[in-house]
């Protein structure tokens, strides 16, 4: 995907970008294929496919629904967002170039992915941001952190039933949980149904679109948090994976 392509692309979803977001988004890769040498960021750095693949994929979440006339999660509302286990930054720094009104956090794991957003960061001039090098499980139970987020977003970082228990704490009561899955989305909701009901979340809307150009499969899965989450919920780092709610 040429950035023309992309620019076009946004704009026939309802986000139209400026010369000045344009311009973030070639820093981006730049800083990304730089980084990357140094560090294991992406397997994916060509420039059109980081447009295609990281940067369009990201920002799918926002598009708008022609038939249901609505935003797939409307990101025009000062929501504030925690990415789980964004690694390079993806889906909310995208997001974030994209809706610059937005705060958001990250959390990751491993603390070189951080100095890395941190360094993003800086030289895109994004504000509002934070970064955070926790587990997510741990994350979870902070009480800073625990149900404070308007959306809590990720993207391939694990299995619905695993990763409602890493993000639906963070979720206000009322917010919502945005997952963004590839092929299999449906059945991994249909195995996640009762660990969704277990921690508080409903599913409110599910989006199955095609990527341009390769025509993988996607879908984005908007979960609402009706109620409060079990304390005992996240477990402790690892048990989530080993052991899936059922």
């Amino acid at each position: 995907m040429t950035e023309q392509q992309f620019f076009e692309q946004l704009k026939a979803n309802g986000i139209t970008l400026s010369d000045g977001q344009l311009q973030q988004f070639r820093q981006y890769h730049e800083i990304l294929v730089e980084w990357n040498e140094k560090m294991n960021l992406t397997a994916i750095t060509d420039r059109e496919e980081v447009y295609l693949k990281h940067f369009y994929d990201s920002i799918t979440a926002a598009f708008y629904d022609s038939i249901t006339a609505a935003f797939y999660v409307d990101f025009t509302k000062p929501l504030s967002i925690c990415d789980v286990g964004a690694g390079a930054g993806f889906p909310s720094l995208p997001i974030k170039i994209c809706f610059p009104h937005l705060k958001v956090s990250i959390v990751d794991s491993l603390n070189k992915r951080i100095t890395f957003l941190h360094h993003l960061a800086d030289e895109l001039k994004l504000t509002d941001v934070h970064f955070y090098h926790d587990r997510a499980e741990t994350f979870g139970q902070n009480a800073a952190h625990r149900e404070q987020y308007d959306l809590v977003t990720a993207r391939a970082v694990a299995r619905l039933s695993v990763l409602s228990e890493l993000c639906l704490p963070l979720v206000k009561t009322g917010g919502h949980f945005v997952a963004m899955k590839g092929a299999g989305a449906a059945d991994e909701l249909e195995q996640g149904e009762k660990a969704l009901k277990l921690l508080g979340g409903k599913k409110s809307a599910e989006y199955a679109f095609t990527l341009p150009e390769e025509e993988s499969e996607r879908s984005v899965i908007v979960v609402e948090k009706t109620k409060s989450t079990p304390k005992k919920y996240p477990r402790k780092p690892g048990t989530p994976n080993k052991s899936p709610l059922s």
